[in-house]
């Protein structure tokens, strides 16, 4: 079933494009991340060029997390007064974001930043995950428990000026560290089209100091509200964003996240956190292959 995407400039398999968005759905639902930062490479592999992906997948992870927004309030799940913050540093990031993308696309170098940007931060949150799910499998073979980590910030965020209180995170913190912490996620989701998810929620765990019970709610909160801005920018001054890509990425992300949930509740915790780092690792490894293999035809000409 072939689909033109008018953006894109280019005729798709519309059962492709649903079937990558169930994938990065599924991951979504199993492993409790946004699937966008496997959406954009996906699609790149597929050949929609990365400033569409990234630009079209923004707007399909504020459709994916409008939903999990919902549950997480229903059961008090969601800090407004720390996701607040951070979505006021998105603003500000995606606004910077914006900015740094018109200027690497006039420069033609914005398809290699995206490139090298995904090939660094999968590489480096692949690493991690990878070590920190093998260490949790080893206990457990072992029979040895991990110590327990303590809840608390880091030093660096106790050395901010000015403190606020943040109730329902347990909290008393300065507000510039979640402000940052959202200016940076905002800088990433207008580059690289992520939800930033995977990034956020260790940021607000180890360096925030978060109450693990508000931190994915808190998360999905920023993240609605960042791609949302984040695609409303696109739409505006890069015009990347493909509306029909968007549609069919979210038809299939959102019936992949129940099939991943119903996954989720029958795999052990640390056995899917280690699969993920692997998929996460093979999909920056495909990517810096990328970067490094000359294509057969050097000069083409592709949409701005």
């Amino acid at each position: 079933m072939d689909v033109y995407l008018p953006i894109a400039n280019l005729a798709v398999n519309g059962l492709v494009i649903v079937a990558l968005g169930a994938l990065t759905g599924i991951l979504s639902g199993m492993f409790g991340v946004g699937g966008g930062f496997l959406t954009t490479p996906l699609m790149i592999f597929y050949g929609i060029p990365p400033t569409v992906a990234a630009a079209s997948a923004a707007s399909q992870v504020t459709g994916a997390s409008v939903s999990g927004v919902f549950a997480h309030a229903r059961r008090g799940g969601v800090d407004y007064h720390m996701g607040g913050v951070m979505v006021a540093g998105g603003v500000i990031g995606t606004g910077i974001g914006a900015m740094l993308f018109r200027i690497l696309q006039q420069w033609g170098q914005i398809d290699i930043v995206i490139n090298l940007l995904y090939v660094g931060l999968l590489g480096t949150i692949g690493t991690l995950m990878a070590r920190e799910s093998w260490q949790a499998v080893k206990a457990q073979r072992t029979g040895v428990p991990l110590p327990a980590r303590k809840r608390r910030h880091h030093p660096m965020v106790a050395n901010l000026p000015l403190r606020w209180r943040f109730y329902r995170s347990g909290l008393y913190i300065s507000p510039l560290a979640p402000l940052l912490l959202g200016v940076f996620t905002g800088i990433l989701t207008m580059l690289m089209g992520i939800g930033g998810g995977f990034v956020l929620v260790p940021a607000m765990l180890y360096i925030l100091g978060m109450s693990a019970n508000v931190v994915v709610g808190t998360s999905l909160f920023q993240i609605l509200f960042v791609t949302m801005i984040t695609t409303m920018m696109h739409a505006l001054t890069t015009k990347a964003v493909d509306i029909v890509l968007a549609v069919l990425l979210l038809i299939g992300s959102v019936s992949g996240a129940q099939i991943g949930s119903q996954l989720a509740q029958k795999l052990p915790a640390e056995r899917l956190r280690f699969v993920l780092a692997a998929v996460v690792l093979l999909v920056a490894l495909r990517m810096l292959i990328g970067l490094a293999w000359q294509p057969d035809e050097i000069y083409t000409d592709s949409p701005l």
